[in-house]
């Protein structure tokens, strides 16, 4: 018995504290490959377009399935600020997740091989990125400090080598590069096939084009802050959801003290989206992001702005406020920001404080 127990497997880190929410509008064939790793995980499928069509999930995984009539449903009114047909409905799933991890994927991504030929475990990588501290208010030349066979360099202050919370791991991507529909356009046949076997944390007041095919975060310490705005169908912009999350995230876990990394793990994007498709959905975010980004270099929080909801509250009024010259769109942006907090709120109310016998909460 004990030499069995000796060469049982052991259980799959954060099995019961971790969501993987996957948007989709096709048969969901890909998780085959995946299903070493995420078969013991629970899934979040957020299905796009057509309600009425049947997605199809491989037999064996732990999932829940919504689709539009289902976030309607469930949502009423405040389902408008869900965007449909664009993977940015993707962050109903963070909205319905009760786990306190998230990672999301999409549905085109397959496993990658380091330059070993070993299949890179994402999710694993993910959960050692969330699960060490972050350093972003000195950077440290050997990336991640706290990654296997790094320390801290001569120099790194000493009061600051603990580090503070992970919030967001954002993973990168081997093959198809996520460019925009200009980039794409001049190197059409560009692939990408750098492995670097580096993680780092991204410095405080630095943003970055968060990307959210292969992303994992803390949903406790970030959650209602992950966004990916209104996109898509009746919007005039689209393929910017994530990077919108991205800049919001980013100021707010600045102002909280928390921290973002980038780098490993890689995962395999299969297949280039149509560059000429993908320039009309730009178009006009290639234009605004000249004023978008200097507003979020510049956007601060005031000091009462002490958890994620208020510091998301306070941007979308500056949002209206700053950006609505930009185009009406940010107008009805702003908004929805507001109404997604409200709705994030109602699916997730906070928990109740627990009385002592002394009479003091807990």
């Amino acid at each position: 018995m004990a030499a069995a127990a000796d060469h049982a497997k052991p259980a799959p880190p954060l099995k019961d504290e971790l969501d993987i929410v996957i948007p989709t509008i096709r048969n969901l064939d890909f998780l085959e490959m995946w299903r070493p790793f995420f078969e013991p995980y629970h899934l979040i499928i957020v299905q796009d377009g057509d309600p009425s069509k049947t997605i199809k999930v491989p037999e064996g995984f732990d999932y829940e399935l919504y689709n539009r009539n289902d976030i309607n449903k469930m949502l009423g009114p405040k389902a408008s600020c869900i965007s449909f047909k664009d993977s940015a409905c993707r962050c109903f799933g963070y909205m319905v997740s009760k786990k306190k991890y998230v990672y999301t994927i999409d549905d085109d991504c397959f496993v990658a091989n380091d330059p070993s030929g070993k299949s890179i475990n994402a999710l694993e990588q993910h959960i050692k990125n969330l699960l060490a501290p972050s350093t972003p208010f000195f950077f440290n030349t050997l990336y991640d400090p706290f990654a296997d066979g790094a320390d801290f360099v001569r120099g790194y202050p000493f009061s600051l080598r603990e580090g503070v919370p992970t919030a967001v791991s954002h993973g990168l991507w081997l093959n198809i590069p996520d460019y925009d529909a200009p980039t794409q356009l001049v190197k059409p046949l560009e692939r990408n096939q750098r492995y670097v076997d580096a993680v780092m944390t991204i410095p405080k007041g630095t943003l970055f084009p968060m990307c959210g095919m292969n992303l994992a975060f803390d949903r406790e310490l970030i959650g209602p802050a992950m966004y990916f705005g209104l996109m898509g169908d009746g919007q005039p912009i689209g393929r910017y959801d994530d990077m919108w999350a991205g800049w919001c995230v980013k100021v707010i876990c600045d102002h909280l003290g928390l921290g973002v990394k980038t780098g490993l793990p890689y995962i395999w994007h299969s297949k280039a989206s149509n560059p000429f498709v993908n320039l009309r959905k730009e178009y006009k975010g290639i234009f605004w992001q000249e004023e978008i980004i200097p507003f979020f270099q510049s956007a601060t929080l005031p000091k009462d702005c002490t958890t994620v909801q208020k510091c998301y509250i306070e941007l979308s009024k500056q949002v209206k406020e700053k950006l609505s010259k930009v185009d009406p769109y940010f107008d009805k942006l702003a908004d929805a920001m507001v109404t997604w907090i409200e709705a994030w709120d109602e699916l997730n109310p906070p928990k109740p404080l627990l009385k002592l016998s002394n009479g003091t909460a807990k």
